[in-house]
């Protein structure tokens, strides 16, 4: 990956551009060699890299050490490359007291094959953090809830080792009020960091859909749990001042949240651009969008309008008659409105595939 530099080459290159660096360590030569030596980095990386990580002369053999544990487990130098720019402390992990145990693990527990690159690739945070106090009873605890070290791979993958303290004492809020194991196991496998959170602040999601009468038990829960987490109070707040003022009340807006909890996820200009759209062009009643909120998820660009354009021009040729339910059609599967109501009349409307804006790729 990397060409061979002469060192006095090599020399001139990094001094050259230590000059044009500031507030940053300055390059060891010495480092910068050895990470071209070893093939896994290209210059601008071993560079940058060698401002973060000092190699000394005596200590080359652990890095080396390192690399060959990595290519050994299936790690490939792209894999490496990307480690070492992550965390280049890497190069001066131990490999029998640090690398091997956790490595061992890991393998006994799944993560075979390119599973195991991709996750300490991905999160090499694991690397650094203890594995009889911290890897291992996470990864347990989510098997004892997920079932299976397939399932507890699959989540333990997008967690946050740092944060995984907050998780059990969450995990158990959550059985206290009630909500299935199975529930909180789609909820990790959906979003684990979800259930990652600060435990004050689970308590305060929990209690705030509580007061809304939201059921634990339900599918809807776990949905409006993900969404009240990652907003504050005054971003709530907003999104129910955004609703009022389109003609919702408070008591309306709420109801809203607890039939389609992500539509309190789209933005302002979203929710009034959707909700202009349906009252103004496509003339539905102000009452029929309070009912249905997740209209409010779809996109007037790639859903709506192009809906609508289509609609317009077959009933203007007579093809189908007015007054179509909108609201199903709008909620329609794209394949199934695509095959019904443009591929099926393409052949006696010239232009109507091209006023759907939105073709399948192998249309267009």
């Amino acid at each position: 990956m990397a060409s061979n530099v002469p060192m006095r080459n090599l020399l001139s290159l990094v001094q050259n551009r230590s000059l044009k660096t500031s507030n940053t360590s300055s390059p060891s030569p010495l480092t910068v060699q050895y990470l071209l030596s070893s093939s896994v980095l290209h210059f601008e990386s071993a560079h940058s890299v060698s401002q973060k990580l000092q190699i000394d002369e005596g200590d080359l053999q652990n890095p080396h050490y390192v690399i060959g544990f990595l290519k050994a487990h299936d790690f490939k130098d792209a894999h490496i490359a990307k480690l070492i720019h992550k965390w280049p402390a890497v190069l001066h992990c131990k490999v029998e007291h640090n690398l091997k145990p956790k490595f061992e693990y890991f393998i006994e527990n799944g993560f075979v094959g390119e599973i195991l690159p991709e996750l300490i690739v991905s999160n090499p945070d694991v690397l650094r953090r203890a594995l009889d106090s911290r890897i291992i009873p996470c990864f347990e605890l989510l098997k004892s809830v997920l079932g299976c070290s397939e399932k507890a791979a699959s989540a333990f993958k997008r967690c946050s080792v740092s944060m995984m303290s907050a998780m059990e004492p969450n995990i158990d809020l959550l059985l206290k009020e009630g909500v299935p194991v199975d529930r909180i196991a789609k909820l990790i496998m959906l979003q684990p960091r979800t259930i990652q959170q600060k435990h004050q602040r689970m308590v305060y999601a929990v209690k705030a859909l509580k007061d809304l009468e939201i059921d634990s038990k339900t599918t809807i829960f776990i949905h409006a749990l993900r969404v009240m987490l990652q907003m504050s109070e005054s971003t709530w707040n907003k999104k129910v001042e955004v609703l009022k003022s389109l003609g919702w009340t408070e008591e309306e807006s709420l109801q809203a949240f607890k039939r389609c909890p992500f539509c309190f996820t789209c933005s302002e200009e979203k929710i009034r651009s959707v909700v202009d759209f349906l009252v103004n062009t496509l003339k539905m009643e102000p009452r029929t969008v309070i009912g249905r909120p997740e209209f409010l998820m779809l996109s007037v660009d790639k859903r709506i309008r192009p809906r609508y354009n289509v609609l317009k021009i077959l009933e203007s040729k007579k093809l189908i008659i007015g007054n179509k339910n909108m609201k199903q059609l709008l909620t329609m599967r794209e394949n199934n409105f695509f095959q019904n109501y443009v591929i099926k009349y393409a052949d006696k409307v010239p232009g109507l595939l091209e006023a759907y804006d939105v073709l399948p790729k192998q249309y267009r």
